[in-house]
């Protein structure tokens, strides 16, 4: 089943801001928590449609890539989560928005279903440099990684101060009755644990600096600066916390011979005189190795011949660009004179007038017939 657009979950148009993402995901998880909504067994699908519509959207970096590629962007593991997280989950995340970090119905009425906010780790940020062939049909990589995990031998406990919810609260007699505040705990910030023990070396977050060897599938039809997101696989966070996220920044490699204008690819063919006047077969390269092609007789300097699926596979998968071959006609700057003597027999030639005639195309006509 297709996804739906973010925004049009959120019920926001495309240019809403923080505030008012914030306001719109804190209604719709308020009336489709499942405790509040027993009988339908579609409100916790909802609940989870809307935190991952506003994980993506309420992350800049997230919401670029989105508002670019659509659903396909956030592919392969990259994106959104909403839909494999629990409620506790989904509470600690953005508890902020609900206030200490417990369920809205905890904050409001006193009482509910609220887990202990968790602490997220910090996000890592890597760069990745690919070649064009690599971009063009995708390609799986193992990546090295320096990320704060926990070390072994560290033991934890309940905190004292929170007993574990991570939360400090607050009863509060108003005229309206008992009203409840709760905050985060100043001794755990949060995680409901604290460290009983340590290994000789580890600090007090627990946490210590481990490589990894990580897995990334790269999709086809990325482009220099896009950036990838893989949830969890960042640092992790002091008790057990969510893990913070790894963002790979994609640098695109320059190809020697090459280039690339969005799905398509560009080359510049360099053809004799003589081969340009009598036609004949050349060799190109492409992405996917050489191919000959050919030369037809007369072919003027300027032309562009196309190779129909030889570009880059589009990101959304609406097809493959095409490989644009712009002909260059080569004038030798050195002749013997041999050669300026049989050119000189030609230059008088009725044949070798330049003579344009209504059908030929100019260089921007010839341009905005291939954009």
């Amino acid at each position: 089943m297709a996804k739906r657009d973010y925004y049009e979950i959120l019920g926001v148009s495309k240019g809403a801001t923080e505030e008012e993402l914030k306001k719109a995901y804190r209604k719709l998880a308020i009336k489709f928590h499942p405790d509040k909504n027993p009988d339908d067994p579609t409100a916790e699908d909802k609940f989870k449609e809307a935190a991952e519509a506003y994980e993506v959207l309420s992350n800049k970096d997230k919401r670029a890539q989105y508002d670019r590629f659509g659903h396909d962007g956030m592919r392969g593991g990259f994106g959104g989560q909403g839909g494999g997280m629990n409620m506790d989950d989904i509470f600690s995340q953005f508890g902020d928005i609900f206030g200490g970090g417990g369920s809205p119905f905890e904050s409001f009425f006193g009482g509910g279903g609220g887990g202990r906010r968790q602490r997220k780790g910090s996000n890592l940020r890597i760069k990745l440099k690919l070649n064009l062939d690599e971009i063009a049909n995708g390609v799986e990589k193992k990546i090295k990684v320096n990320r704060l995990v926990e070390a072994a031998g560290v033991t934890y406990k309940t905190c004292p101060t929170c007993g574990g919810s991570g939360q400090q609260k607050k009863v509060v007699n108003t005229m309206l009755g008992q009203m409840v505040s709760a905050s985060t705990c100043s001794t755990c910030n949060g995680a409901g644990k604290t460290i009983d023990k340590r290994p000789p070396g580890v600090d007090s977050t627990g946490l210590e600096m481990s490589e990894e060897i990580i897995p990334i599938k790269i999709p086809a039809g990325v482009s220099d600066g896009i950036q990838l997101s893989m949830s969890g696989k960042g640092n992790m966070a002091p008790g057990g916390g969510i893990p913070g996220d790894l963002l790979i920044v994609i640098e695109e490699i320059e190809h020697e011979d090459l280039k690339r204008d969005g799905n398509n690819i560009v080359y510049d063919l360099y053809v004799s005189f003589i081969d340009a006047a009598l036609g004949g077969s050349m060799e190109v390269p492409t992405i996917d190795g050489k191919v000959r092609i050919k030369v037809e007789p007369g072919t003027q300097s300027g032309k562009i011949l196309r190779l129909r699926g030889k570009g880059i596979k589009d990101l959304n998968g609406y097809g493959k660009g095409d490989q644009l071959i712009h002909v260059n006609v080569w004038t030798p700057k050195k002749l013997s004179s041999e050669e300026e003597a049989i050119l000189e027999k030609l230059r008088e030639s009725d044949n070798f007038q330049p003579k344009p005639g209504k059908g030929e195309k100019g260089f921007f006509e010839k341009i905005k017939e291939f954009f």
